[in-house]
């Protein structure tokens, strides 16, 4: 048997955790899950339309996958489901890391204040927030007090363009919003006596 390179060992990304969920208001489409998972090294994977009714059966499916995943979920994470509950609630009982995703137009809006109170409410470890699209207003962003990881283009960018570049530097503010949110999610809620 033979012992992987030193070259292999340094690439291979270290996940804080198994996964990430992508969620969005009404939900993310199988394209921009796609899209995102591959500019952040992640493998997508799908939820079937029976698994997104039940999503404590999905989120212990996916805990038996191998790490490096990334999750988009087709309903919005508030709506209430057949079954009580939502997914807000199944992915904060469950301590799962969540990418919240916004189109250009909703940034600077109510709605990213809104998603993020009901996952923070919900306990769901929210590892940041990600623009899709431009205009990227980095000042006005840091107004919001929302942890913004960056934006994204809308289409695969070009070599050496300003889009690659904003796509290199989300994914390394998500690392590193990934590696804190594991660790904060490994404390307990409350301090033992």
């Amino acid at each position: 048997m033979t012992e992987p390179s030193i070259s292999a060992e340094i690439h291979r990304p270290a996940w804080p955790s198994s996964g990430l969920v992508l969620v969005a208001p009404g939900g993310v489409s199988p394209g921009d899950g796609s899209r995102l998972a591959g500019w952040l090294g992640l493998r997508p994977l799908a939820c079937a339309a029976d698994q997104q009714g039940d999503p404590h059966g999905a989120l212990a499916q996916l805990a038996a996958e191998a790490q490096g995943w990334l999750l988009p979920l087709g309903l919005d994470p508030g709506a209430e489901l057949a079954q009580p509950g939502c997914w807000s609630e199944a992915l904060g009982a469950w301590r799962q890391p969540v990418l919240l995703q916004l189109p250009a137009s909703e940034a600077g809006s109510g709605l990213a204040r809104a998603y993020a109170a009901l996952l923070a409410t919900a306990g769901v470890p929210l590892v940041g927030l990600v623009q899709l699209g431009e205009p990227w207003q980095p000042e006005r962003r840091r107004v919001d007090g929302l942890p913004w990881l960056g934006w994204l283009p809308t289409e695969a960018p070009l070599a050496g363009s300003l889009e690659e570049e904003a796509v290199e530097a989300l994914r390394l503010h998500l690392l590193a919003r990934w590696q804190l949110s594991s660790a904060r999610g490994a404390e307990p809620a409350h301090p033992m006596p």
